[in-house]
C-alpha cells in the first residue's frame, strides 16, 4: 500500500509543478495589407489582469519589449517598431525609476515594404518582461512568422 501511495505522489507532483508555471502574457501575430507592397505586422499582448509588460523604452531597470526580425533579402522595415496601448508610468521603488508599461492589452506594429511579387515570411523573436504587484517573470522569447502574400 504504501508503494502504491509513494508511486502516486511521484505522479502527481510533476502535474501539481506545472500548475505553477505562470504565462500572464498571450500573443497574437497578424498582417494588415497597406497597399501592394506595405504590409503592418501586427504583434498583440494580451495582458492577465494584475501584470503588466513593460514598454520598449521601459525606463531604468527591467528588460525592456524588443524585436528581432530575421534577415530577408525581400523586405524592408520602416522605421521603428510601434506601440499602440493605453501606456502607464510609475515610479517603481523596486527598480529605483519611472517606468512605462502596458496593462491589459498593447499592440506592436512594425511596417514593412515587400521587393518583388514573390511570397515571403518575416520572421524573428519576441522578448519581454512581466510583472505584478509582487513578483517579476524573468524574460521570455516569444519566435514568431508573418506571412506576406
Amino acid at each position: 500500500m504504501k508503494k502504491l501511495l509513494v508511486a502516486l505522489c511521484l505522479f502527481a507532483l510533476p502535474m501539481l509543478a506545472g500548475a505553477q508555471d505562470l504565462d500572464p502574457v498571450k500573443w497574437n501575430f497578424s498582417t494588415k495589407k497597406v497597399n501592394a507592397t506595405t504590409y503592418e505586422l501586427v504583434a498583440t499582448a494580451t495582458i492577465e489582469k494584475g501584470w503588466h509588460l513593460y514598454a520598449q523604452d521601459a525606463g531604468e531597470g527591467p528588460i525592456p519589449t524588443s524585436f528581432k526580425f530575421a534577415k530577408n533579402p525581400l523586405v524592408a522595415t520602416q522605421g521603428k517598431v510601434q506601440e499602440n496601448g493605453k501606456m502607464k508610468k510609475a515610479f517603481d521603488k523596486n527598480f529605483d525609476s519611472e517606468l512605462k508599461y502596458y496593462e491589459n492589452s498593447v499592440s506592436f506594429v512594425q511596417k514593412v515594404t515587400v521587393k518583388g511579387k514573390a511570397a515571403t515570411k518575416v520572421k524573428g523573436s519576441v522578448e519581454f518582461m512581466v510583472c505584478d504587484d509582487h513578483q517579476c517573470l524573468p524574460p521570455t522569447e516569444v519566435n514568431f512568422a508573418f506571412d506576406l502574400k
